[in-house]
């Protein structure tokens, strides 16, 4: 396990097929180790990925590009997961259109995952995290945004 995600071994095969070819995901999280893992993991997936620190540098990105969906850490300086994403919904009010997100987050507590749905997180996985449970849960949130 590196920095709260656990990684399958290489050749096993994941239980459901999920293509990420093309897809472009916003990844935002404080932890750099945690940022750049993902950043890994999911370019070997075939999904376009931006990764940024801050809530700050999220709205910047969200404000010029549409990712197909956010994976934001709740646990961050400043600015938290929750703002991020209240502040997300708010503008997707203006431009019609909604973004699928997942918290990934060491917050795990049943009041974590109901905070984080009821802030407008479509998921809530608490780290250590599976990466291909992860990939599932993402490449099911676009299937169903399609």
């Amino acid at each position: 396990m590196t920095q709260g995600f656990k990684v399958q071994e290489a050749g096993v095969k994941r239980e459901m097929s999920c293509d990420l070819a093309g897809l472009r995901l916003l990844v935002v999280d404080d932890n750099a180790d945690s940022r750049e893992l993902l950043k890994i993991l999911f370019e070997q997936e075939g999904a376009e990925v931006m990764a940024v620190p801050s809530v700050s540098e999220a709205l910047a990105i969200l404000a010029c590009c549409k990712p197909d969906i956010l994976l934001c850490d709740i646990l961050m300086p400043g600015e938290d997961g929750y703002s991020l994403i209240r502040k997300v919904r708010s503008l997707e009010l203006e431009r019609g259109r909604q973004i699928p997100a997942i918290a990934v987050t060491a917050a795990a507590s049943s009041q974590d995952r109901q905070l984080a749905l009821s802030a407008g997180f479509h998921r809530h996985i608490s780290k250590p995290v599976n990466f291909d449970d992860l990939v599932t849960a993402v490449a099911c949130l676009c299937e169903r945004a399609r």
